[in-house]
C-alpha cells in the first residue's frame, strides 16, 4: 500500500489530455493467432498501415510486437502496402491481443525546475473483467515501457483500462458507473474509494460519472465509445436520433447527466451532439460503432468511419472542434469487427 505522499498527484503528476504534444503514439500489433478478429484477420492490416502512415507525418509510431519473426513480417507487410517506416520503432514486448489503449502504459508528466518529467502508471489489466484469459503478458506491457524509457513507475494495484477514462488536463475526469463499478473489476472497492485512485493516481480533483455503455460493448460501457472531451471545457457525446435503436434511451441519459455536471472550477460544460453510426453489424452480433472512438494525434484527429451516411455529419462536426487540427476519417468497418476502434488500439506518449 503505497503511502499518501507517495501517489503521483502528490508528487505533482497528472494525467494530461490527449491534444497536448505528443512525443509518439504505441500500438500492439494484432497476432493472426490472436481471438480479437475470427475469420477476418486478413481485413485488419490495412486498417492499420494506414492509420500508421497518418501517425508516422506528425509524430514518432512505437509498435509492440511478440518477437523478431513477427517484426520481420510486420515490416515486409507495412511496406508492400506503402506505409513509411523512417519514424515507427519496434519493441518486442508480447501481448495476447492488441487493445494497446487498456493495457499499455498510461503516461504522466509534472513540471519541476523549468523541466517537463514524466512516469507511468501501471493499472492492472484483467481482460475486462477476466472474459478474455489469459492476459498476463499484455498486463506487462507498461512495465516494458517504463525500463525502456527509463522512467518511474506506479502501481496502484487494482484494474483500470485506459479506455474508461477521459481527462481535461485541468483536473477533471470522466468515466462511466457501469464499467469501474462493474464487480468484475475491482470488487472490493467502493464507489469512494474508487474516486480516490482516479484522484491519487491521475491527478485530478474532479471525478464524473455518466451511466451506461453503447450496445455491443465488451468493456461494460468505456467513455471513449460515449463522451470525449475536445477541449478543457467542452464535451463531445454520442447521441443515437432514432428512438427504435437499442442505444437511444442510454445515450440519452448520458446527455441529460452531462448538462448537470460542472468542471474542476464549477463551471457547466459546452456540450456537442455527435451522431451515431446506425446499427453496424456482423455475422448477426451488433457491433460498438461510435465516431466517439477517435484519436486525438499532433495536428491530426483520426476519426472511425463505418460506410454510413452520418460519416460526413461527424467529420464536420469534429473538425469544427479541431480547428488547428486536421480531422481525417478513415474505414473502420473491419476493425469494429474486434469490438474496438482507434481510440482502442493506440495510446499516446506526451512529449
Amino acid at each position: 500500500m503505497s503511502k499518501p505522499s507517495d501517489v503521483p498527484a502528490a508528487l505533482g503528476y497528472r494525467m494530461p489530455a490527449e491534444w497536448e504534444p505528443h512525443a509518439a503514439t504505441w500500438f500492439t500489433w494484432p497476432r493472426p493467432e490472436g481471438i480479437s478478429f475470427p475469420a477476418k484477420y486478413e481485413a485488419v492490416p490495412a486498417v492499420y498501415a494506414r492509420l500508421i502512415g497518418e501517425l508516422a507525418e506528425v509524430e514518432e509510431v512505437n509498435i509492440n510486437v511478440w518477437n523478431a519473426e513477427m517484426e520481420r513480417g510486420v515490416r515486409e507487410l507495412l511496406t508492400k502496402l506503402g506505409t513509411p517506416l523512417t519514424n515507427a520503432r519496434f519493441h518486442h514486448f508480447p501481448a495476447y491481443e492488441p487493445w494497446c489503449r487498456d493495457h499499455g502504459p498510461i503516461f504522466l508528466v509534472r513540471e519541476r525546475d523549468g523541466r517537463r518529467e514524466r512516469a507511468i502508471v501501471d493499472w492492472g489489466y484483467n481482460a475486462w473483467g477476466n472474459k478474455y484469459p489469459p492476459y498476463d503478458l499484455d498486463d506487462a506491457v507498461p512495465q516494458h515501457v517504463a525500463k525502456l524509457r527509463n522512467l518511474p513507475l506506479f502501481s496502484p494495484g487494482i484494474v483500470m483500462e485506459g479506455g474508461s477514462v477521459e481527462v481535461n488536463g485541468r483536473g477533471t475526469l470522466l468515466t462511466t458507473e457501469a464499467c469501474l463499478l462493474n464487480p468484475n473489476r475491482n470488487p472490493h472497492l467502493s464507489k469512494p474509494e474508487i474516486e480516490k485512485f482516479l484522484r491519487d493516481y491521475f491527478g485530478v480533483v474532479n471525478v464524473l460519472w455518466l451511466g451506461d455503455g453503447i450496445a455491443g460493448d465488451d468493456t461494460d460501457g468505456h467513455i471513449d465509445d460515449l463522451s470525449r472531451f475536445v477541449n478543457a471545457s467542452t464535451i463531445v457525446t454520442a447521441v443515437e436520433e432514432d428512438p427504435g435503436d437499442e442505444n437511444h434511451k442510454v445515450l440519452l441519459e448520458n446527455l441529460r447527466r452531462l448538462k448537470t455536471l460542472r468542471d474542476q472550477d464549477g463551471h457547466p460544460f459546452r456540450i456537442v451532439g455527435l451522431p451515431m453510426p446506425g446499427k453496424v453489424e456482423h455475422a448477426g452480433q451488433r457491433l460498438p460503432a461510435s465516431y466517439a472512438n477517435f484519436y486525438i494525434a499532433n495536428r491530426k484527429v483520426l476519426v472511425p468511419t463505418y460506410r454510413h451516411a452520418n460519416d460526413a455529419r461527424a467529420l464536420e462536426i469534429l473538425q469544427r472542434e479541431f480547428p488547428d487540427r486536421k480531422v481525417i476519417g478513415l474505414d473502420s468497418t473491419e476493425l469494429i469487427w474486434g469490438l474496438g476502434s482507434f481510440h482502442c488500439i493506440t495510446q499516446q506518449e506526451p512529449a
